[in-house]
């Protein structure tokens, strides 16, 4: 009689879209998987690296939820038990508003190993991919990462913290309180801060929205960017690729200086 494998957990970080960010112990993790569960923001050219795999999507995808969390969960403790190795494919870096160590704890209250396998987060990534940094000399000596919303849905009290502060700012999943969000920092005095929207970092299909705290909103909503998309705030942001000319990064530099 043939020996069930021993149900475990492995969540893996799919990284920040491109399939190449995937890192290496990640692929070899999901070449060891008997099932794969992934998200709609895991690239699915990664599915490639399990082909073996029993392969479930478990994402939203254009307003469409196949699961909710708890079903995940259920999922995840049901395919261990049947299959053995399950690999819960997240984007970005699972820890980072990912739910990964959530996904880890009720499986570790079932009685299943895990293990965690790091991925590129694209709170720094997408921004990177486009010439902006989170930090840099002179213009910022730190950053933060914050979600827009609240678990009720409410925004965030780290948003007023942010609008308060001088660092780099990086908003996750808020796009759709964008102008929201940018009123709250203009009424804390940053309406000239630089500020930008990334749509699909570090893939082809990449955009980026440029301006200021007073204009992102309208900009967002003139050019149709949608989401995954981040949000940053901050001076580095006149470092974009796409930035005209020196002369305007320095005009918004300038006009910000005016109301610090």
């Amino acid at each position: 009689m043939p020996t069930l494998p021993t149900p475990r957990l492995t969540v893996v970080g799919a990284g920040p879209g491109d399939p190449e960010l995937l890192t290496l112990k990640g692929a070899r993790v999901l070449a060891e998987a008997d099932v794969v569960l992934y998200d709609a923001l895991a690239n699915d050219e990664l599915l490639a690296y399990a082909p073996t795999a029993l392969q479930i999507f478990v994402g939203k995808r254009r307003g469409k939820r196949a699961y909710s969390q708890d079903e995940i969960n259920a999922l995840i403790v049901e395919q261990a038990r049947q299959h053995g190795h399950v690999v819960r494919l997240k984007g970005g870096d699972p820890f980072v508003f990912g739910r990964g160590r959530e996904e880890m704890l009720y499986a570790e209250t079932h009685g299943l190993a895990t293990a965690y396998v790091p991925g590129i987060s694209s709170a720094v990534a997408a921004a990177g991919s486009l010439g902006i940094p989170v930090t840099h000399r002179g213009l910022s000596e730190g950053f933060r990462v914050i979600t827009a919303t609240t678990s009720s849905g409410e925004l965030s009290g780290e948003v007023m913290a942010a609008a308060q502060a001088n660092a780099t700012t990086i908003i996750l999943m808020g796009l759709s309180r964008l102008q929201e969000i940018m009123q709250l920092f203009a009424r804390h005095g940053a309406a000239h801060r630089p500020a930008a929207v990334v749509q699909n970092g570090t893939l082809p299909t990449a955009r980026l929205v440029v301006g200021t705290v007073a204009t992102l909103a309208a900009q967002a909503d003139e050019t149709g960017i949608g989401a995954p998309a981040i949000i940053v705030v901050g001076d580095v942001v006149t470092l974009a690729t796409t930035q005209a000319t020196p002369q305007e990064a320095a005009t918004i530099l300038y006009q910000y200086a005016q109301v610090a």
